[in-house]
């Protein structure tokens, strides 16, 4: 699998079009024709989307639209592959925002059209890789960086220092790339994000085997990345590292790690990037009693596969996304299973999640210029806003634990019906699925049903009632009840407030990094840290996002600040950067203010998204434009600069 895929010109045969058709996603198709005949005709405005419908398939389509649809799909591919005049120039700034508002079944403001004419990349890599090269800006300057694991964000950040002709050394503390889709082996681990978007921008494949890709695909993925960008060689794996201190004298990080065999290796650098993540370090509960079970037990972060469940009478414990994932497998197996809640998650329908990509849909990926380029923009505007105005806190509705405002309600009620028809006849299973806090409170489950569904078979049961405490023959309920068990598995998430622990980082006058931060991490943009010069966080402290976008469209701006503030040191030659503290604590402040209003904030509810603190350490609560806008360019008054 290469991880980009090449277009086929469109057969002479009709037959074999019209084949693969049904399949096909026709609002994305419609767009392709228009772009590729250059027709804006073939935005027919009987086609025009309606924005209550436009997640459902098809666009919420009827019968008689997709009909009408395909014929205009076809004679447009007809017309472009018999007039054989190839691809059209790049459409006007006019023409693009008018097929953009087609496909968004909306108007699109000024504000947003650079955003989406990067993101639908129509021009390939040419918006978001870098514009500058240290060969022509700093040639004689010795410059490197050097970055903190090689997962997602790893990589991204690797591949355009390199591009911007950076030396990057990595040091990786597993045996291969992927990050959490390496660690998280689990049964039915797989993204909750369509892979049509949840993907690099710069690295697109046409040949996705699955809608929502489980784990092994992703892996493959990031591994395939990692060999054409050629950063294998400059991986250092089984390579943890356990202190980053700043010197300076040089302007310099000094890096000590440790590899598997126990051999310490120090390594210098002008530019330090942490890209390990969020979700990183497993959590297990704070339940007494916890290391007396006498049978086996494991966190499902670090699954043991040795252990077979066949049969067995296994205990997990908790219901968030990983769990909602693999119970219905363990389910397959085990021979009685009891499942512990403390909170029932809301569960938002997806009935794609499980099924494979339609034959039709990928042929006309990989036969249709621009149709890719326009299904994955159809997706990002869908995510754009997508959920965040339903999490907003309506001050006047009044907000409450049921529901903070009136989007919010009829996003409840809708989660509620698909609720309802999963656990139909069964009245205490439904009572017990059923959330009490407002949705978007807490991450919610990407599901199909499987879920609700494994609940329902005679041999598994839902515990409701608080774990008093673990003994040596299984688990204590406060109602007195001993379950007694052979297996318990924990799906307790994980330590995610908890940045760049157990790493020790000593910044300008020594300064400890988890000492400053005291366990309420905090950061400029999400990225940046006073007193820790030149150092870049990925999936920092509020960058997790909820109700709207892609993590990794999170970790690409994150990515290009990162590369935009290294060109400024080489321009300017400047030998560190670090933000004002009035600067970072000015945005935290706002940062704090609109997480207060968000359902995430407003809640009660018990979740990851907020610290020991009672702060949301962790969650983004603006749009995806406002992170875009504010990571284009580093502003030089927003910053402490020392000369080189």
């Amino acid at each position: 699998m290469g991880i980009t895929s090449k277009l086929s010109p469109l057969p002479v045969d009709d037959a074999e079009i019209l084949k693969q058709l049904p399949e096909a996603e026709l609002l994305a198709l419609l767009t392709a024709v228009a772009h590729i005949t250059d027709d804006l005709e073939v935005l027919d405005d009987r086609l025009y989307p309606n924005l209550l419908t436009l997640r459902e398939p098809q666009s919420g389509y009827t019968e008689e639209q997709q009909a009408l649809a395909r014929d205009i799909v076809m004679r447009g591919l007809r017309k472009f592959r018999d007039e054989q005049k190839g691809v059209p120039a790049r459409p006007s700034l006019e023409r693009l925002r008018t097929i953009m508002q087609f496909v968004a079944g909306e108007p699109v403001s000024e504000r947003y059209v650079p955003l989406l004419l990067e993101e639908l990349a129509l021009d390939g890599d040419q918006l978001r890789a870098p514009q500058w090269n240290k060969s022509s800006i700093a040639p004689d300057r010795d410059f490197s960086a050097i970055i903190i694991g090689a997962g997602m964000s790893g990589i991204a950040a690797a591949h355009r220092l390199r591009q911007a002709g950076v030396p990057v050394t990595i040091l990786e503390k597993n045996d291969d790339v992927g990050g959490t889709w390496l660690e998280n082996k689990y049964p039915g681990c797989r993204v909750d994000i369509q892979n049509h978007m949840y993907s690099y921008s710069f690295a697109q494949r046409h040949d996705w085997p699955f809608f929502f890709s489980p784990r092994q695909v992703l892996h493959e993925y990031f591994r395939n990345c990692a060999e054409e960008f050629g950063l294998l060689p400059i991986i250092n794996f089984k390579t943890e590292v356990e202190s980053a201190v700043w010197d300076e004298d040089a302007q310099q990080w000094v890096v000590t790690s440790i590899n598997a065999a126990g051999t310490r290796r120090v390594d210098r650098a002008n530019i330090l990037v942490s890209a390990v993540g969020q979700l990183n370090r497993p959590n297990y509960p704070d339940i007494a009693g916890i290391d007396s079970f006498a049978g086996d037990s494991f966190h499902s972060a670090t699954w043991n596969f040795n252990i077979d469940l066949t049969g067995k009478k296994v205990a997990v414990i908790g219901t968030g996304a990983s769990a909602c994932q693999f119970i219905p497998q363990v389910a397959k197996q085990a021979g009685e299973l009891f499942v512990f809640q403390r909170t029932t998650p809301w569960m938002i329908p997806a009935p794609r999640y499980q099924e494979t990509v339609p034959n039709g849909f990928n042929w006309m990926l990989s036969h249709v210029p621009f149709y890719a380029e326009w299904y994955r923009f159809s997706m990002f505007w869908r995510g754009a806003e997508g959920m965040l105005p339903a999490a907003t806190v309506d001050p006047d509705y009044p907000p409450t634990e049921k529901s903070v405002g009136l989007m919010n309600e009829m996003m409840r009620q809708m989660l509620i019906e698909w609720t309802n028809a999963l656990t139909e006849g069964d009245e205490v299973l439904r009572a017990q699925l059923t959330p009490n806090y407002p949705p978007l409170s807490k991450r919610f489950v990407v599901d199909d049903g499987s879920f609700a569904l494994s609940l329902r078979q005679p041999h598994v049961s839902l515990v409701t009632d608080k774990i008093e405490r673990i003994e040596a023959t299984g688990i204590r309920t406060t109602d007195g009840q001993l379950r007694e068990v052979d297996v318990i598995i924990y799906g307790t998430g994980f330590k995610a407030s908890q940045f760049l622990t157990p790493m020790k980082v000593t910044g300008r006058n020594k300064t400890d990094l988890h000492e400053q931060w005291s366990g309420d991490a905090r950061a400029y943009l999400g990225v940046v840290i006073p007193n820790f010069p030149n150092f870049f966080c990925l999936y920092g402290p509020n960058t997790n996002i909820v109700a709207n976008g892609s993590i990794i469209y999170f970790s690409e701006c994150e990515v290009y600040y990162l590369v935009e503030c290294a060109k400024m040191l080489l321009e300017s030659n400047l030998g560190s950067l670090d933000p004002l503290l009035s600067v970072h604590d000015e945005y935290n402040e706002r940062i704090d203010a609109a997480n207060r209003l968000r359902t995430w904030g407003f809640s009660s509810v018990s979740s990851w998204y907020k610290n020991a603190n009672g702060r949301s350490a962790q969650n983004w609560p603006f749009s995806v434009l406002e992170f875009w806008e504010q990571t284009r360019v580093p502003e030089t008054s927003d910053y402490k600069l020392v000369s080189q």
